[in-house]
């Protein structure tokens, strides 16, 4: 699967546990919107993927990545109820880096 070089290290720094290297993914005002909770910049997107990693424990493997759509679906597992799941994850991009990502 070819995917962009932003994903790729975003998806080892979330199976790595990595929540700096995560954040890092990001533009300094990026905006997450996940659970229904959304999260504005670079440090409350690191405190948002501590916490998540902490709790969940979650690793993804790519299935499928959209070109056309900036979409990823992945199969999410970890500590949760009803793990394993399918997400997709919807990207806008700038200069390289993730500026939005919206997890459904």
């Amino acid at each position: 699967m070819n995917l962009p070089n932003v994903i790729t290290e975003l998806v080892q720094a979330q199976n790595t546990f990595d929540s700096t290297a995560y954040a890092n993914c990001f533009t300094e005002t990026a905006v997450v919107f996940d659970e229904g909770k959304t999260h504005n910049g670079k440090t409350e997107i690191k405190n948002w993927i501590d916490k998540a990693n902490k709790e969940y424990q979650a690793t993804m493997e790519p299935l499928e990545y959209s070109e056309a759509e900036y979409t990823l679906k992945a199969e999410v597992s970890g500590n949760f109820p009803g793990s394993p799941v399918i997400l997709t994850y919807h990207y806008e991009f700038e200069d390289g880096l993730i500026r939005s990502l919206k997890i459904v």
